[in-house]
């Protein structure tokens, strides 16, 4: 077919017409649109199906901008496949007399109309080739289940970016569960994501997924956090009281899945038939973190396997922990933290492991094995230990407390070592545990380093952890 366009050649600077590569064979018109939609309306499309490109035409210069902008930082997936989207040289397509744009223009009405909502979706569709079932949108609502490590936003982005383009996600808890909502640019990536990713397990043996359709067909989204984040607009502001990211980490969490930090490697099917993030064992990818401002202690979040302390920047160091989902846990709950009247800054380095210094090598001490330490807490994946983590809180959990202990020796201990403590309390039931408050986050953080294992006498030595309960 001879294609005729109109209008000049010029360089490619911005068009509102763009050409997209390496589109898959099989590729329906409706899943081509439905790139372009969530960037404004798309005007026109053109597909060269022997030669895998396609020409998408969106009815502003403006929306195709942006898209080419989302799409240079996250490849778009079609079918599983990248596919590759720039301007064209054309400045708008001239189709009318061809064959075959009958099913184009179909598409494009179908699919700008339900993203603009004049039709219900369970109107739309035919099934069977690429277009919409009854009853698909393209959000969806994931419940997670036996949550014993936090799920982060970032995380549920990484996971559910394997079947298509991402476009807005909020998190949020309901009914004591952690809940999130998902746009995907295409009801079909909604519906491959559903039907792969519904009852599978994020880590092993915990954070079961239940995944649905949601009857919302689009999201709103004010602010860009921790909590919800629109990927297609970075200017969002990040909302009242919630900690807005740093411009340098919007583009990297915001488009790039592959400097995603605490991202845990990619989803693979394991023996069991189960889903599980590669980098669940020891020494696995991304176990090591970059904590500034020292000195943390990060043994709350994990046990932590080598510490290097590095040698031209005194207050910085690296630590191994035992694994990824570790590192993931220290560094959501660390990050940001006040001691010794400095905020500690904790990201996942790109390091891999922790070396330890060779054979007569000068080292200064600074590099320190504890992998082979008797504190460890959490060597049995999933145990009490694992449930009982939470954020650092003026509150203390205390633990191992032998019976000849008294509630006013304990709060002496504390005293003693220079905290205010503002209340204490035994649990009832069990007398070896106690809950104590002290002045302060900051203060309490500092206790836990000063006190954790401290010895009690009759070979009890105290156990310090954050208390999610308040005296």
């Amino acid at each position: 077919i001879k294609v005729h366009f109109k209008g000049d050649r010029s360089p490619c600077g911005p068009s509102r017409v763009l050409h997209v590569r390496k589109v898959p064979i099989e590729v329906s018109e409706a899943e081509l649109v439905s790139l372009g939609v969530p960037f404004g309306r798309v005007s026109n499309l053109l597909m060269l199906k022997g030669k895998n490109q396609a020409f998408i035409e969106m009815a502003s210069e403006e929306a195709a901008i942006t898209m080419v902008n989302y799409y240079t930082t996250a490849t778009p997936h079609v079918r599983n496949q990248p596919v590759y989207i720039q301007y064209s040289n054309h400045r708008e397509l001239k189709t009318d007399n061809l064959p075959n744009q009958g099913r184009a223009q179909a598409a494009l009405q179908a699919v700008n109309a339900v993203h603009s909502g004049n039709m219900t979706l369970g109107g739309t569709a035919s099934g069977g080739d690429g277009t919409l079932m009854p009853g698909q949108s393209p959000v969806l609502r994931i419940i997670v289940e036996n949550l014993f490590y936090p799920v982060s936003l970032e995380v549920l982005h990484q996971i559910f970016s394997k079947f298509g383009t991402v476009l807005k996600i909020i998190t949020f808890t309901k009914n004591n569960q952690f809940q999130a909502l998902l746009q995907y640019s295409d009801p079909m990536n909604a519906h491959h994501a559903k039907v792969t990713l519904d009852g599978q397990n994020i880590y092993n043996a915990c954070c079961t997924l239940r995944v649905e359709f949601s009857k919302l067909t689009s999201l709103n989204v004010k602010y860009n956090n921790d909590k919800s984040r629109d990927f297609t607009r970075l200017d969002l502001p990040s909302g009242d009281g919630q900690p807005s990211m740093d411009p340098a980490m919007t583009a990297a969490f915001g488009l790039s899945m592959h400097t995603m930090p605490g991202a845990l490697g990619p989803l693979s099917m394991a023996p069991s038939g189960r889903m599980t993030l590669h980098g669940m064992g020891p020494g696995a990818v991304h176990s090591v973190l970059l904590v500034s401002n020292l000195n943390p202690d990060v043994r709350v979040y994990g046990d932590v396997h080598r510490v290097k302390i590095l040698f031209n920047k005194k207050e910085n160091a690296l630590i191994q922990m035992a694994d990824a989902t570790q590192a993931q846990l220290a560094m959501s709950h660390l990050n940001g933290q006040r001691l010794h009247g400095k905020v500690i800054r904790v990201t996942i380095s790109k390091h891999q492991t922790v070396q330890l210094p060779r054979e007569g090598q000068e080292d200064q001490g600074l590099t320190k094995d504890f992998s082979g330490s008797p504190l460890h807490r959490f060597k049995k994946p999933g145990s009490k230990n694992f449930q009982n983590i939470f954020p650092p809180s003026a509150t203390l959990h205390l633990s191992n407390i032998p019976p000849s202990i008294t509630d006013d020796i304990l709060k002496d201990l504390f005293a003693g070592t220079g905290y205010t403590v503002k209340a204490f309390k035994f649990f009832q039931k069990d007398r070896k545990m106690a809950l104590i408050q002290l002045g302060s986050v900051e203060e309490a953080i500092q206790a836990l380093i000063d006190l954790h294992n401290h010895d009690l006498g009759e070979n009890h030595h105290l156990r310090v952890s954050f208390s999610k309960s308040t005296i």
